[in-house]
């Protein structure tokens, strides 16, 4: 029998399962980076296969006109110029200062006092003794003129023969015996009165008196102090003529060298907010100081302080000017060293604008003359056509941050200073690996 066949079943179909969608953070994230990196290959490319700027590695400064001074610096201290330190002539307890620190005083002005009891009374006792050497003196004085009388009477009678030749002997030897005594007395009165005088000037030291006019700038002593003169003479205070300071420096020994009497020199104080004092070398002393192994020279100056801005003791950053040179054209010591060869120097100051020091080895000559006086250097100029041509020219004076220019350069023309910050200078040369 024929069956009837039954609809088949459709096998159920096996879908594989859908992998999940890429987080949107994570796609973020590679079009930053992917971005990042557009951005920095655009702007590395130049850099790394571009054509470069030519004047785009170096420094540039230009030529200009100033005022340039080769100078010897040095660290000096103010003193006044005219002082004098006041002590007590004479022992004694100290009774009373008149004045304290910074007092104006006359010339004669009483300062301060000594207990004056002790000289006092000597006084009176050598008055007193001088007094009675003086009635003495009065007394052998009359005996004299008595023993003249009596000699010229024995002299009468001997010349009528009324008395012997002893008698008048005697009468001699009375008078000479009383002259004799009054001139001893007159000595011992001298004497007395010089004892005296003495007294009286000790007397009169125990009243301290200024010596000077001018400003009392310290005080060592203090009232109620006892001051023993028989060592040493105390010091009392000081004073001193602040009208007038001097300058005194203290110069290395490589440096005393260029220094002359008669040379500009100015100075700065810590608080003097730029103020520049200016004066005249006028001592440089021979005798020099070692202090840990250096030699310094003192060389002194003085300046006038007539508005008294300038105190005792004050720090001072002095300058000696040994060359000065006014509306100059003027380049940075460092764009000389970027010529293709040190400058070379005709004169005494050799190798100066090379070097950068600004220092001259040896004392200036007083009269060179102007060609000998110049040194040869050479620097980079950009050209009119932006190019860098290397340029000889001629130097005058120079110190360790910039060089006069005589020939050879206008002013406003630039020059090549050094290289461009984060410049990359010429890679060296690597030996080949055996």
């Amino acid at each position: 029998m024929n069956t009837v066949p039954s609809p088949s079943r459709p096998a159920p179909s096996r879908s594989t399962p859908s992998r999940p969608a890429a987080p949107r953070w994570r796609r973020a994230l590679l079009a930053g980076a992917s971005a990042a990196l557009a951005v920095t290959a655009w702007l590395v490319w130049p850099q790394l296969f571009g054509e470069r700027e030519p004047l785009a590695a170096y420094q540039l400064a230009s030529v200009q006109r100033g005022t340039l001074e080769d100078v010897v610096t040095a660290t000096g201290t103010l003193q006044p110029r005219d002082y004098v330190d006041v002590g007590a002539q004479v022992s004694g307890q100290l009774e009373r200062i008149h004045v304290e620190v910074g007092s104006e005083v006359e010339e004669g002005q009483p300062l301060a006092d000594i207990d004056p009891t002790v000289y006092r009374a000597r006084v009176d006792a050598s008055r007193a003794q001088l007094n009675n050497l003086r009635a003495q003196l009065k007394d052998r004085e009359a005996q004299l003129t008595l023993a003249r009388i009596q000699l010229r009477r024995q002299q009468a009678l001997i010349a009528e023969d009324a008395t012997t030749a002893e008698g008048v002997q005697t009468a001699e030897a009375a008078a000479q015996s009383a002259a004799a005594q009054l001139e001893a007395l007159h000595a011992q009165i001298e004497q007395i009165e010089s004892t005296l005088r003495a007294d009286q000037a000790n007397l009169q030291y125990a009243r301290i008196l200024s010596p000077m006019k001018g400003t009392v700038v310290s005080i060592t002593a203090r009232q109620g102090q006892t001051l023993n003169t028989n060592q040493q003479a105390p010091v009392v205070m000081r004073i001193a003529d602040l009208r007038t300071m001097t300058v005194q420096t203290q110069v290395s020994e490589a440096d005393i060298g260029r220094l002359k009497l008669g040379m500009e020199a100015y100075f700065t104080t810590l608080g003097g907010n730029g103020k520049r004092w200016y004066g005249t070398l006028e001592k440089i002393e021979p005798t020099p100081t070692v202090t840990n192994n250096v030699v310094l020279y003192n060389a002194l100056f003085d300046v006038p302080n007539a508005d008294g801005r300038l105190m005792t003791q004050m720090t001072a950053q002095v300058f000696f000017v040994v060359a000065k040179a006014e509306d100059a054209l003027l380049i940075p010591m460092a764009a000389l060293a970027q010529g293709a060869s040190r400058p070379a120097q005709a004169g005494p100051r050799a190798n100066a604008g090379a070097l950068g020091s600004g220092r001259e080895s040896g004392p200036r000559p007083a009269a060179a003359p102007a060609a000998a006086a110049a040194a040869k250097g050479t620097v980079k100029v950009v050209g009119a056509q932006g190019a860098l041509e290397e340029r000889s020219i001629e130097l005058g004076i120079s110190n360790r941050i910039q060089a006069q220019v005589l020939s050879g350069l206008a002013e406003g023309e630039r020059v090549v200073s050094g290289p461009a910050a984060g410049a990359a200078g010429p890679r060296p040369q690597r030996t080949p690996r055996l």
